[in-house]
């Protein structure tokens, strides 16, 4: 497969890359340290598109492929994962989801305020006691007439406090994987309350969330999809919302790269930069190597969705690029923690925070064990999850 990006795509992945050096790097390490990414951020992701990527125009969207749409994430990534993460979900899993699954009148209401940036969306999918496995989800939705009536919890919900709409699952039988629906809830629904997940190892500028439902009733025509059909569609959501992921590590690693290979440079010991050492030179050179291989396999996979393969090959290529990139953006940002040395410790240089961004990267939307898993099945015809 040909990697070189066309014109087009080129165009994106510049203009995303401007917008990360002005309006993203300068204000990383402060929205770490309050814990907040300053929320003006989302207008301007949605006046440049960003929030519309892959979407209709009609509906308020930019008409663009998955490959333009994974090398923006990237830039995003570099710039702050914090930043990517709201991307990532209120395009990446909600908007497409409705886009993809929504009535006409859901696509009126919500998407063009989810592109211009003057809402935005979390993905209501992950439960205290449902992560890995969620068939297994307990929030349940009972029929009342006309209405819904929901009642449950959700955990570790990504702009959760921050959402004007939530694309919640829930059960409404008995009947397993089955008996999940998706609905479009809006947040201000009485009965929703949205409590910040605070204390974090990284992502500590985007807002994670708590959700708690008590009787929150939303009527029949905020279903998203066929009653018993809503974990297809967070199944199918998370495929292509992997290769979103997978981009996103990518450009926490080459940032950390980048900052570790300037720094090498500059620090002097012994009497000359360490980059004229062989070890640093070593953690350098695998790194590099690492970054380009989960860049490959995340455009290849992203290719892929734009050729339109069957959903099982798309499984199979998201899960082994968000696999290998989540698990190189650790690696990468360790190694270049080490060439810094106590420096890297210390937030006044960025490496200490792509290290902490990218550890969760290998635990949401699925497990780096999940993703074998996946692989292994793919492999060998065989189902080790359940």
């Amino acid at each position: 497969m040909n990697p070189e990006l066309t014109d087009t795509q080129t165009a994106f992945k510049e203009m995303a890359a401007q917008f990360v050096d002005a309006e993203i790097v300068p204000h990383a390490r402060e929205w770490d340290r309050r814990e907040e990414v300053d929320l003006a951020i989302v207008r301007k992701l949605g006046e440049l598109g960003f929030l519309g990527l892959t979407l209709p125009e009609a509906h308020g969207g930019v008409e663009a492929d998955m490959v333009s749409y994974a090398v923006v994430v990237e830039e995003l990534g570099r710039g702050d994962s914090s930043v990517r993460g709201i991307v990532s979900v209120s395009l990446g899993l909600v908007s497409k989801s409705i886009a993809t699954w929504g009535t006409e009148e859901q696509k009126q209401r919500w998407l063009p305020a989810l592109t211009s940036g003057e809402a935005l969306g979390c993905f209501a999918l992950t439960e205290p006691d449902a992560g890995s496995d969620p068939a297994s989800l307990t929030t349940r939705a009972r029929r009342d007439g006309d209405d819904w009536v929901i009642t449950g919890q959700k955990m570790f919900i990504t702009n959760g406090t921050w959402a004007e709409v939530a694309l919640l699952f829930a059960r409404t039988s008995d009947d397993g994987g089955r008996g999940i629906t998706a609905f479009l809830v809006p947040t201000d629904s009485p009965g929703f309350t949205a409590n910040p997940v605070h204390g974090k190892l990284g992502l500590r500028g985007q807002a994670t969330a708590e959700l708690v439902l008590d009787e929150v009733r939303v009527p029949d025509s905020a279903r998203l999809g066929e009653v018993g059909k809503g974990l297809g569609i967070a199944l199918g959501a998370l495929t292509k919302g992997r290769i979103s992921v997978a981009a996103g590590a990518v450009g926490v690693a080459q940032a950390a790269l980048t900052a570790a290979t300037r720094y090498a440079g500059e620090r002097v010991q012994f009497g000359t930069p360490i980059a004229s050492r062989q070890l640093v030179q070593e953690l350098l050179a695998d790194s590099a190597v690492e970054v380009e291989a989960a860049r490959l396999l995340t455009l290849r996979a992203a290719a892929l969705a734009d050729r339109g393969v069957s959903r099982q090959e798309l499984t199979t290529a998201s899960s082994m690029a968000k696999l290998h990139a989540s698990e190189t953006a650790v690696r990468v940002a360790n190694n270049a923690l080490q060439v810094f040395g106590g420096y890297g410790f210390i937030d006044e240089y960025p490496v200490g925070k792509y290290l902490r961004d990218a550890r969760v990267l290998t635990l949401y939307e699925g497990t780096s064990q999940v993703q074998k898993l996946i692989i292994g099945r793919s492999l060998t015809g065989v189902d080790a999850l359940s």
